[in-house]
Parts: structure tokens; sequence; C-alpha cells
């Protein structure tokens, strides 16, 4: 108890700190979530020692669970209807090439640099295939950045966390039993039966809650927030419970599916979750930092240095090049979307996910891909700012007749 009320208090004083510098983390290379990292590495077990967690224990993994069930069901309602129909190549192409492409180049490398199997290579290239523009945000809120890269970035951040779940939990259960993982079985209990709950409790969701003109004061838009977040973890209870269900892809799919159908309930729920959402992510970014330590990220010396380099300057860029082949893309926008693909809350929940399951080597997996979230932090922080002035300024040389098309 001593120990809960110590985190209860540090946290709340992190909140307010936040709050009251978040002027000053706006106007730096870090955001503010970056400090909230920084700030759970100070006190926890590499720093301080005023707060810790057991990484193994439930209480890390009940967050994870949580804060995925949150962050991918937010991520899920943002994929509408009208997004899915315009200016869905670009984001197609890195989601269905660039991302499997980066998971596949960061597998090799890694089980080249280190003694990690192959399962547990491929189980790092998922966690370090999802990106997070949230962390950049001067890219993608900046009017001047032109709208397909910003609507680009965005679309692929919030789907890659739901597409690469299912990789993640694949390869995760390949390393932590190798020899009873069938394939055929996961895709079709894990993935297939989460999908179908998800469309299944999305559909029965938009039905049962009433619509009309005449209905929203009675049923305004703090009601269907509140109703989209039971509606969530519906989709992730009611696939946990059946057998073999997957609750996260549920919750993913079920988002998207009540996204499409109730435009009324995504607009509520966006404009209502946003502090729910940051709390959560903030409460991620604590838990995250408080379990690092320079001896863990560094545990693996220069190859822990080559395969964080690889991922940033390397496998990203070449994923997306790859993927963007046949587009008539230019080449400052391939590079520019090359480049800002930033490792963020995604990567950080599904490490701690994996981190309290019996995944062998999951303490080095973890390692690496904090080294690799920390790193991202500073670099994408630093270039953020002049990459978006610089691809405002491309854009504004090219032609108004020359429109970018894909």
């Amino acid at each position: 108890m001593e120990d809960f009320n110590t985190t209860v208090l540090v946290f709340a004083v992190l909140l307010v700190l936040g709050a009251l510098l978040s002027g000053v983390a706006h106007r730096s290379f870090l955001s503010l979530t970056a400090l909230f990292v920084v700030a759970g590495f100070v006190l926890g077990d590499g720093g301080l020692k005023v707060i810790h967690f057991d990484a193994r224990g439930p209480f890390d993994t009940d967050l994870a669970v949580i804060a995925l069930v949150v962050i991918l069901f937010r991520d899920g309602l943002e994929v509408e209807g009208e997004m899915l129909q315009r200016a869905w190549r670009l984001p197609l192409r890195k989601l269905v090439l660039a991302m499997p492409i980066t998971c596949v180049l960061i597998a090799l490398v890694t089980h080249a640099l280190t003694s990690l199997s192959w399962g547990q290579s491929f189980l790092l290239g998922a966690l370090l295939s999802p990106t997070d523009p949230v962390l950049s945000s001067a890219v993608v809120t900046n009017p001047r950045v032109p709208r397909i890269i910003r609507h680009s970035l965005n679309l692929e951040s919030g789907l890659n966390d739901g597409l690469a779940l299912p990789a993640v939990l694949a390869f995760a259960a390949v390393v932590a039993d190798q020899s009873g993982f069938v394939w055929w079985r996961f895709v079709l209990e894990d993935v297939g039966l989460g999908l179908a709950f998800g469309v299944a409790v999305g559909f029965i969701a938009s039905r049962v809650l009433p619509r009309g003109r005449g209905l929203e004061e009675q049923v305004g838009p703090h009601v269907k927030s509140l109703y989209a977040l039971g509606v969530a973890f519906v989709a992730y209870g009611v696939a946990v419970v059946a057998p073999a269900g997957n609750g996260l892809i549920s919750t993913f799919v079920c988002a998207i599916t009540l996204g499409i159908l109730r435009n009324d309930i995504r607009r509520a729920f966006a404009v209502r979750s946003v502090e729910l959402v940051e709390v959560v992510k903030l409460g991620i970014f604590v838990v995250f930092g408080s379990l690092l330590t320079l001896d863990g990220l560094f545990g693996d010396g220069w190859a822990a240095v080559g395969i964080v380099a690889f991922t940033l300057l390397v496998a990203r860029p070449v994923a997306v090049g790859l993927a963007l082949i046949g587009t008539k893309t230019d080449a400052p926008t391939r590079a520019f979307m090359a480049w800002f693909g930033p490792k963020g809350v995604a990567t950080m929940a599904f490490s701690l996910l994996v981190l309290g399951q019996a995944v062998p080597g999951a303490e080095r997996i973890f390692n690496l891909a904090a080294l690799a979230v920390f790193t991202s932090i500073i670099a994408h922080g630093l270039t953020d700012t002049p990459g978006a002035n610089w691809i405002a300024r491309v854009s504004a040389r090219r032609r108004p007749r020359e429109p970018l098309r894909v």
C-alpha cells in the first residue's frame, strides 16, 4: 500500500508539473510525453528508486492492456469511411509493404548482431514497426506541410498499431512456446475470432444507441463518449471470455466498424476522450521509463546502438522507399515520410505486454525497443520543426497547377 500511495503521489505531482511546463516543452525539442519518460527513468529503477514496478507483475500487464484498449479504440475510430475512400494509396502502401519490410530488415540485423533467436529477432522487428507521429506534433499539425503528407502519416499511425498487434502476438507465442505454436490456429482463433467479435460488437453497438435530432438533448455527446468507452471494453471482454478470441484485435476492429457506421459517436469520443487518452499514455510513459536502467539499455553494447541506428536511419527509409515505388511522389516527399516514423506509445505498450509474459529474452527485447524509443524521441524531436519548415518550402516552390498526385 505504501508503494502504491507513493506512486499515486508521484504521478499526481508529474501531472501538475507537466501542465505547468507544457508551454516550455512545446517550445523545446522534447514533448510532454517524452518528459514523462525521462521523469520515470530518473525516479525509477535506473535513478533515484522512488517508484518501483514489477515488470512481470499483474499491475504492469493490466496497465498495458487498459492502455492498448483505449489507444487502439481511439485509433480505430479515426478510420472513417471518407478517409478509407480518399487518398488511401500512400498509407495503404506503407501499411501493407513498408511495415513488413521494416520488421524483416530489423529482424535480420538483430539476428546478425546479437545472440537472439530468429523468433526473438522478429518479435523485436514487430515491436519497432509501428510509428507514432504524435511525438512529432509539429509535422502532423503544421498546415504548411502538404495535406497529403499529413493525412498519410496520420492514417498510417492510426492503423499500424492495430495491424502490428497480430505480428507481435504471433512472434511472442512462437518464442514462448516454439514447439506448440500452430500458425493456422493462431490466424483462425486469435485473428479470425477477434475480427468477428469486433465487427459484431461494433455493428450491434451502432444500432442499439438511438439516433436522431430529437434525441440529441437526451443522448448528448457526453453520453455518446461514455457509451463508446463502454463498447471498447465490451469488445475486449467478449473476445477474451470467448474461447481463444483476442480482445485487443476485437477492440480495434470494433472501433473501425463503429466509427464508420456512427460518425456522431466517433466525433463525440474524439473530442471528449483527449484527456483520458493523454492520462493513459502518460501513465504508460512513466511506468516504461521507471523500468529502464543504463545497464539494461546498453546491455548488448555496440550491437544495441547499431540496431537502433539501423532502425531509424536504414530500415524505415528503405522500407518506405520500396513501398512508394510506382507512386507519383517526388523525392522530397518520399524522404520526408521515410524519416518521420518515430517510435512511441504503441511500441512501449506492446513491449510492456511482452515483458509481462513468459517470453524468453523478454528483458533484452524490451531494452532494445526502449533504446530505440528513447533515441527516436530525441532525434525526431530535434528535427520535426526544421523538417516541417523544409517540406513546406519545397511544397511552396511546386507550382499550384502541378499538384502532388498519388
